[in-house]
C-alpha cells in the first residue's frame, strides 16, 4: 500500500511539473511577444517624435519653403484660417479662380 502511494505521489509530481513547465513556456512566449511589441512601438514613437521635432521648428519650415516651393506659401494670420468639418464647406469656385 505504501509503495502504491509513493508511486502515485511521484506520478502526480511529474504530471504537475510537466503542466507547470508548459504553462510557464506559454507565459514566456507571451512576455517575449509583448516585449517585442513594446520595443517596436518605442522605435515608432521615437521616429515620429524626431519627425515632429524636425518639421515643427519654424526655421526648418521656412528652409523647406525656400528649398522646395520657391516661396509659393504666404503668411496668413491665424484669424483667417477656417476649420472645415466636411467637404460641403469648401467653396470650389474661389479655389479655381485663385489658380
Amino acid at each position: 500500500m505504501l509503495r502504491k502511494l509513493f508511486i502515485l505521489t511521484i506520478l502526480a509530481l511529474i504530471i504537475s511539473t510537466t503542466l507547470i513547465k508548459n504553462h510557464t513556456k506559454k507565459l514566456d512566449e507571451k512576455i517575449f511577444s509583448v516585449k517585442e511589441n513594446i520595443n517596436y512601438l518605442k522605435n515608432v514613437k521615437e521616429l515620429v517624435q524626431l519627425e515632429y521635432d524636425y518639421l515643427s521648428s519654424p526655421e526648418k519650415l521656412l528652409e523647406f519653403n525656400n528649398l522646395h516651393f520657391d516661396n509659393e506659401f504666404i503668411y496668413s494670420p491665424r484669424e483667417n484660417i477656417k476649420v472645415i468639418n466636411n467637404i460641403g464647406q469648401i467653396n470650389f469656385k474661389n479655389l479655381k479662380q485663385n489658380d
